[in-house]
């Protein structure tokens, strides 16, 4: 990895001397408060402002502001005009846009594209504070109040939208957000260092056109700097028998395409290179926008390309054609070290919402102020989730020390604290301080997932440090329960009894939810989840655990209908599976295509982006349309009365009869009450019940797309 500057090693910018502000300031009152006559960084955001660091502009801000900084918050603005914008004045460096800790359409809008009624994220959890696509909006009214100056835009919602992307929405491929915004640079994942950077160098006069060096940032740049080289995607991921004379970034052929051969388009200037490239100063040229919003091939070439160029150890630069110009992203940041990290999460956030919203209740905030994140980053590589594009596969911890001190500082300062720590985790409960055995190869791996199809034997599976930190936590003086409610990678966990032990018998509230996904093979292994014998492992080890300490605990397990690979047959045999188990599950969810997501590439393309891709390889199974998303999730909620007319007519189709009727063996019923979804058919033959397990699911996500109800779901 290259040499990189210190996150608070920068000289403080001269404003530094006007200390600290209680609060980021969000109207000009605040700023003559604190003596100030302009802010320095103003931030634009989706969310409500809660100064705590589970909310990126907050986080981001206070960042700022420890260097020096003066930032202002301009929070859910009224984007019908610019009067909102212009609240704070003009700022003397730049706006920063950010659509919140959520994407905004996905925020807006369920799984059936149905808009949603709440927002997590909003005084009173109130609906329709922001726009769709919030970012470009935003930056379009912020461009409106003050020409000419700086537009950087972030969050998750630029972060996913970096390319061109498959838009579940408007079921169509998109150009960059960078474009349609019209934004200077965009910064993407975990983006502190960028964002320091990009700072600091605008206070010493530098232009936004001169910061093209800075990892984990996107910008137009049309020109191929001195002293790079530029190759073709299909070198990269060579997809049959070499065509040299052929390039894929021009005009596709009319002919018809030889289906044993590469991607290949019509021949451009690019050669092939035989000596070996300096991979810092190489960048890999995608398939156009052009290209990969005709060809749905060229799209998961495309998307399966921009994976494997993520670790920010050995990626390159990508750069994509649109138009006449070009989108160049830069290789991912540099993960924040364990010392990073713990001086983030010690700078001096309030903990609560901005005294504005006068006591009014954000859920977002009511569901974490008690929780603390002690990592960032996941390798688990699932498809249809966000974390890895987004915050990365290596993780990133706190220490000790410093979780540890969070703790007590919520005992001592956060108002209504009870005595229980609702949470210690992040995108995965259980993986903290677990990396590559050797940083060598970590450098160098290209792998999608660490724990798919198996776990890595490089990988290291020590819960120790982990086990340490909860036996620290639960210790403390005025702390009675420290519960553990992120998503918990079971197929890890298993590796450590000790840890399953130690979670069981003292974190776990009466219910863990863990979330095995599915039981067939077709759809895991396109998710690239374990199979359903590590939930079974796990289960014994919960069971007999819980057993042991004298508690009734309960697993509840979370399952994805309509995902890509899934086919009526493995619904079925998952709805079986359920009734087996005496599963009822209140809550279900269909598969949300996220921009960017490897399954979302299938679920556009119908190719596997997890292999190369030919014309002519696997076809993945696509369970697309109103219908067919709803018969999928009426199998896992085959108790309903409302879909047994749907799942009778769906068993007829299957040649599957034998599972209607009124005994045990049978998935539904023949007969219908009245005033639900069919006509009354026959008597009831009466059964026992199997009892009904209520899910419920966290408000926040960070990464996360696939839920139906618009909350955070992981692993």
């Amino acid at each position: 990895m290259q040499t990189i500057t210190g996150l608070f090693s920068y000289r403080k910018f001269w404003a530094h001397r006007f200390g600290t502000a209680p609060f980021l300031p969000m109207s000009r009152k605040e700023m003559d408060d604190l003596g100030w006559d302009a802010c320095d960084i103003i931030l634009v955001t989706g969310d409500a402002y809660v100064d705590h660091a589970s909310f990126g502009m907050a986080i981001i801000g206070r960042l700022l502001e420890a260097q020096g900084f003066r930032v202002g918050i301009i929070s859910q603005p009224d984007w019908t005009s610019t009067d909102d914008f212009t609240r704070l004045g003009r700022p003397n460096l730049f706006f920063g846009i950010t659509a919140g800790n959520m994407d905004s359409m996905i925020n807006h809008y369920t799984a059936d594209r149905r808009i949603r009624s709440n927002d997590a994220y909003t005084p009173d959890g109130l609906a329709g504070k922001r726009p769709d696509r919030a970012v470009i909006v935003y930056s379009q009214r912020c461009r409106e109040a003050y020409k000419g100056l700086p537009i950087i835009i972030g969050s998750i919602e630029a972060s996913l939208r970096r390319i061109a992307h498959y838009d579940y929405w408007s079921d169509k491929v998109r150009r960059s957000i960078l474009l349609d915004s019209k934004a200077d640079l965009l910064l993407y994942g975990n983006a502190e260092r960028a964002v320091v950077e990009v700072a600091h160098r605008l206070a010493r006069g530098e232009k936004t056109a001169e910061l093209t060096d800075i990892r984990g940032t996107a910008f137009v740049y049309n020109d191929l700097p001195e002293g790079w080289e530029e190759i073709d995607s299909s070198e990269i991921d060579t997809t049959g028998a070499p065509a040299p004379q052929k390039n894929p970034y021009s005009e596709v052929t009319n002919c018809t395409p030889n289906r044993d051969q590469p991607l290949v388009e019509k021949q451009t200037s690019i050669s092939r290179k035989k000596t070996t490239l300096d991979r810092s100063r190489t960048v890999i040229r995608l398939p156009s926008f052009e290209s990969v919003k005709r060809d749905t091939t060229l799209y998961a070439h495309a998307s399966r390309i921009l994976h494997i160029e993520t670790n920010p150890g050995n990626a390159r630069a990508l750069r994509q054609q649109h138009g006449q110009r070009f989108v160049w992203l830069n290789p991912p940041p540099i993960p924040l070290t364990t010392a990073e990290m713990d001086a983030v999460y010690d700078l001096p956030f309030q903990r609560v919402p901005h005294p504005a919203y006068q006591g009014k209740k954000i859920p977002a905030y009511e569901m974490i102020r008690f929780s603390i994140p002690i990592m960032r980053g996941c390798f688990g590589g699932c498809t249809f989730c966000s974390i890895t594009e987004h915050e990365g596969r290596i993780i990133q911890n706190r220490s000790e020390t410093s979780i540890i001190r969070e703790i007590e500082t919520i005992r001592d300062e956060v108002p209504g604290f009870t005595g229980i720590i609702s949470d210690l985790g992040g995108p995965t409960a259980n993986m903290y301080r677990l990396a590559c055995k050797d940083p060598k190869i970590e450098a160098a791996c290209r792998r999608l997932s660490c724990v798919y199809p198996g776990i890595c034997k490089n990988m290291s599976t020590d819960h120790s440090a982990l086990i340490k930190l909860y036996r620290r936590a639960r210790s403390l003086p005025g702390v009675k329960k420290v519960l553990i409610a992120s998503g918990l990678r079971y197929d890890l966990a298993v590796e450590s009894p000790e840890y399953v032990k130690e979670l069981v018998s003292h974190h776990v509230g009466g219910y863990l939810k863990i979330a095995p996904e599915h039981t067939e093979q077709g759809p895991l292994s396109k998710m690239m989840k374990p199979g359903i014998g590590s939930y079974d492992r796990f289960k014994q080890m919960f069971d007999r655990f819980s057993k042991a300490c004298g508690k009734e605990q309960y697993l509840i397990p979370y399952f994805i209908a309509a995902h890509p690979g899934t086919t009526l047959e493995d619904m079925l045999n998952l709805a079986l599976w359920l009734k087996k188990n005496s599963f009822r599950l209140d809550q279900v969810q269909a598969f949300l295509p996220s921009p960017m997501a490897t399954a979302s590439a299938m679920y556009h393309s119908g190719h596997n982006p997890l292999h190369r891709i030919r014309h002519n390889s696997e076809k993945v199974v696509i369970p697309k349309g109103l219908k067919m998303r709803r018969l999928h999730k009426a199998f896992l909620r085959y108790h309903d009365a409302n879909n047994w007319p749907l799942l009778r007519d769906a068993l007829k189709e299957m040649g599957r009869s034998d599972l209607i009727g009124n005994g045990k063996r049978h998935l539904v019923p023949s007969w219908q009450p009245p005033g639900t979804g069919g006509k009354p058919e026959g008597r009831r033959q009466g059964s026992k019940a199997t009892p009904r397990i209520r899910t419920s699911r966290p408000f926040q996500q960070k990464t996360r797309s696939s839920t139906s109800s618009g909350k955070k779901r992981k692993h």
